[in-house]
């Protein structure tokens, strides 16, 4: 997992390098035109220098940086095209606002705002090209601006679709599991409720002819009823926060050994084993449904996108106060659609599930080649 961060980081930071690099470049073709030109052209690197300072500080300030970029370029164009005085279009400038533009496109809240800001910047480029004609190449430098303007709206536009388009699919996730965790937590209820009931009953049966059994029952009460609290206070706690759910309360572990022993009639085979210090009271309830939905999503995803793996290994372990369910498959290639958990919904919505219960998991590669899902949960 490590170094797979590190290596989406480098690729971001050399990207972020070669754009920075490429703006340098333009910024020095707009100085050796200024030396050519002179006059007021000088205000033009001026221009570009102030955008490629916006565009390496676009995420921290977004808005303000377009709109100074605006203005700054708008009035450029203003005091050039003012004098009469020959002038020309900055590329670093031109090339910092587009970059900026997509940003805007994409990530700028309400949409209605950023499409205001994409159309003030079209206003701006097709000044840039009037206010600056150079050799009479105004039409020439409009075509082109607008041709530049198109092609990055149609970028943040579309990049901000796919956005939309991944929100609207996680809250779908996370909105059909809170509807299964609100029945989970009526079923978990009716679990505890049941059994505080049926031993307050026999603590009742037997007080006259045993009054002595009437002590251990009402603490076993004691007990149960304060592993309900404990319970529902963690599942409510993930309704609101609108986390994820899975089956109803009750799973044992003879339950993970059928769903992998099912999984093997039908598709590749599956090794599972449960390590010393496990059994069904080892595990809260919230744990073990939660175990038994992550296990069932990571055999489904092997299914699905691993279909021609050789075999699967599967495994429940205790570390002193961590419990550890891992999955992992070999012989197949890894899916890059459900890498770092950026394709699989079913696995985004356990993640938060897992993290809720104050767990963590992972899913991707592993050391030796092959595709784990682990799942870590804190024992009580």
């Amino acid at each position: 997992m490590g170094d797979t961060k590190r290596i989406v980081y480098w690729i971001r930071r050399l990207s972020e390098i070669a754009m920075i690099g490429w703006l340098a470049m333009m910024l020095l073709l707009d100085l050796v035109l200024a030396v050519g030109i002179g006059s007021f052209q000088w205000l033009v690197p001026f221009c570009g220098a102030c955008g490629i300072a916006a565009v390496v500080l676009r995420r921290r300030y977004r808005i303000e940086g377009f709109s100074a970029m605006l203005a700054l370029s708008f009035g450029t164009s203003i005091v050039i095209g003012g004098t009469g005085l020959a002038g020309a279009p900055g590329m670093a400038e031109t090339g910092s606002l587009l970059i900026l533009l997509i940003g805007v496109l994409r990530h700028v809240e309400p949409v209605r705002r950023a499409a205001v800001l994409a159309c003030v910047g079209l206003i701006v480029l097709m000044a840039e090209a009037v206010g600056r004609e150079y050799h009479n190449a105004g039409l020439a430098f409009s075509f082109l601006l607008f041709a530049g303007w198109s092609t990055a709206a149609g970028i943040g536009g579309y990049l901000r679709f796919q956005q939309e388009r991944r929100a609207e699919a996680v809250h779908s996730v996370r909105r059909a599991e809170r509807l299964e965790l609100a029945r989970e937590l009526h079923d978990l209820v009716a679990h505890y409720i049941t059994g505080i009931v049926v031993q307050a009953q026999a603590a009742r049966t037997v007080a006259e002819t045993s009054p002595e059994a009437v002590a251990p029952a009402l603490d076993a009460i004691a007990t149960a009823g304060s592993e309900a609290l404990t319970s529902m206070r963690r599942m409510v706690t993930v309704l609101r926060t609108e986390d994820d759910a899975a089956r109803k309360p009750g799973i044992t572990l003879a339950d993970l050994r059928i769903l992998t022993d099912r999984f093997s009639a039908d598709g590749p085979k599956v090794a599972f084993e449960i390590g010393q210090g496990l059994d069904d009271h080892t595990l809260p309830p919230e744990v073990m449904t939660t175990l038994h939905r992550v296990l069932q999503e990571a055999l489904t995803n092997v299914r699905k996108h691993a279909s021609h793996t050789a075999w699967v290994e599967s495994d429940l372990r205790r570390h002193e106060q961590t419990v550890v369910l891992r999955v992992r498959n070999f012989g197949a290639a890894s899916d890059p659609r459900v890498s770092r958990l950026g394709g699989g919904f079913g696995l985004v919505g356990m993640a938060e599930r897992v993290e809720a219960l104050g767990g963590r998991l992972y899913a991707g590669p592993s050391a030796q080649g092959a595709w784990e899902v682990v799942a870590e949960f804190p024992l009580p």
